[in-house]
């Protein structure tokens, strides 16, 4: 069955709460749904095929070399700290993980801190 945006918010949803991370607000960015932290947007779906994550840059450049099956790029993220990945493409162990650094990406500093403890 083709996946939606609702259940891929919903492995969103659960990857993060598998990963124990504090302060995670559902919300919408750009109409879109995303997980938040500290107000800000760590990753959110874009449409059926694509999740967008928070990254810094040089991390992001890795992977898309690492990874190309799995992280791509398009001219309107080029120069940004997000990076679309294929939804369908990326297992939830790795994803997991994903979200986890985008979460400290985003986090607010003392929060993060708590989190690495």
């Amino acid at each position: 069955m083709p996946e939606t945006m609702d259940s891929i918010f919903a492995r969103l949803i659960r990857l993060a709460e598998e990963a124990g991370l504090p302060g995670v607000e559902q919300s919408t960015t750009y109409g879109n749904p995303a997980l938040k932290v500290g107000g800000k947007a760590f990753v959110s779906v874009k449409n059926n095929e694509t999740l967008v994550l928070s990254i810094a840059i040089p991390d992001k450049e890795q992977l898309l070399e690492m990874a190309p099956e799995i992280y791509f790029q398009t001219d309107h993220y080029k120069g940004w700290p997000s990076l679309p990945v294929r939804a369908a493409a990326i297992g939830d162990d790795e994803l997991r993980g994903r979200l986890v650094n985008a979460w400290l990406f985003r986090a607010p500093k003392k929060l993060a801190a708590t989190y690495r403890a």
